[in-house]
């Protein structure tokens, strides 16, 4: 991936089928994204030598490249950590890019790839600032932008901000009212006056208005508050392994959690789309994928490991607990390893659990991706995953 930065070569598939980006990617019999490394060290807290990079620069390379070879939505998520970021000979996402912003960066860049990005709704953000913000790139991405709404749990994030902590369930109320007030103020072609419990409007306005009605919505809600507002609100929703990151112990526990994600949003009438987050480790032969696992767990820097589990653990939220320190040390909410055709195959069982999508992660990600491209992609397509 050594090529100028340009605007990806991808055919404007809009323009051509008359769908939104939305429509288009619940077409695919499993949505396929690209969950990106914008933060140094990616989703592996290891040594190992690798070339991921969490510039914008080796970020946007990645997204057109995505783009060109099929991906429906890329992601990043957001984080505020200190100095050390979690701590360890690399302090481990130290550095990290703001996901709002690569998002506007990239733009320009691509024509039909889903651009989300994640936001805490509930540090400091006014329901009409997240609303013109919000407008302004769906219309600059042509109906491609969304939002991941965050509420945020971890202490240290609410000590940098000189916040107070608020309970669970009160912070569902809040991204609820904070989400009704965007949608108002996406919608209304008239001045929008509230009083809400936590936020008010008075003759507010926001424009332009976004191209479908509102933005892509998206949340990785896993409590049953958090569910129930995904439910009511989200167009996708980033699922997490109850069972941990092993696949058997994921495939086991995730047809009863899609379940309730389901039941929850027929409840409310409506569809929704579960995603899910894949470490995957592909190689020609299980000897070599072995090697790469091996050369990341003898690579493991232990206080960034110790630093990422504890800020995990630090707050109320429970989705990533059954996930062993191994597994975080490697990454991924569920490890999808093996040859081109295992990989294949663990794909076609976690659709069979309840999974509409893949939110991918790799360990060395441009010459991963490739890879992809190449050894798996048409073994996708061969198996009915994916449409040309």
């Amino acid at each position: 991936m050594t090529s100028p930065l340009v605007p990806s070569r991808a055919p404007d598939l809009a323009a051509r089928d008359g769908l939104s980006a939305l429509e288009r990617t619940k077409r695919q019999p499993l949505m396929l994204g690209l969950f990106l490394p914008i933060q140094n060290g990616g989703w592996t807290p290891s040594k190992a030598s690798r070339g991921t990079d969490w510039t914008f620069d080796y970020n946007a390379r990645l997204v057109v490249r995505a783009e060109e070879i099929g991906f429906d939505l890329v992601f990043g998520l957001a984080q505020w950590l200190g100095a050390d970021g979690h701590g360890g000979e690399i302090k481990y996402r130290k550095n990290s890019i703001d996901p709002l912003l690569m998002t506007s960066g990239v733009a320009a860049l691509t024509h039909n790839i889903i651009l989300i990005s994640t936001v805490h709704v509930l540090y400091g953000w006014h329901p009409l600032h997240l609303a013109k913000f919000g407008a302004t790139l769906d219309h600059m991405t042509g109906g491609r932008w969304g939002l991941n709404v965050v509420t945020g749990f971890r202490p240290n994030e609410i000590d940098m901000f000189g916040l107070d902590a608020i309970p669970h369930g009160a912070r569902y109320r809040m991204a609820a009212e904070f989400t009704e007030m965007m949608d108002r103020l996406w919608r209304d072609d008239a001045n929008v006056t509230w009083e809400g419990e936590y936020w008010s409007l008075r003759g507010a306005y926001a424009s332009p208005k976004p191209v479908h009605g509102r933005p892509i919505l998206v949340n990785a809600g896993s409590s049953r508050a958090g569910l129930e507002y995904a439910a009511k609100y989200s167009d996708l929703i980033f699922i997490t392994s109850p069972g941990g990151a092993e696949i058997n112990t994921a495939l086991e526990s995730l047809p009863a959690h899609t379940k309730q994600v389901r039941d929850l949003a027929a409840a409310e009438g409506r569809d929704v789309r579960t995603v899910i987050n894949p470490h995957v480790i592909c190689r020609d032969t299980e000897r070599e994928v072995k090697q790469v696992c091996k050369s990341i767990l003898d690579g493991e820097d232990p206080l960034a490991v110790d630093g990422l589990v504890g800020t995990m653990r630090g707050g109320d939220q429970t989705s990533w607990w059954g996930h062993e320190r191994q597994q975080r040390i490697i990454g991924g909410n569920v490890q999808v390893f093996g040859t081109p055709e295992q990989v294949v195959d663990q794909f076609i069982k976690l659709k069979a659990a309840g999974c509409d999508g893949m939110q991918i992660n790799f360990f060395d990600f441009a010459p991963d991706l490739e890879y992809f491209a190449d050894r798996v992609l048409p073994l996708m397509k061969q198996a009915g995953l994916r449409t040309d």
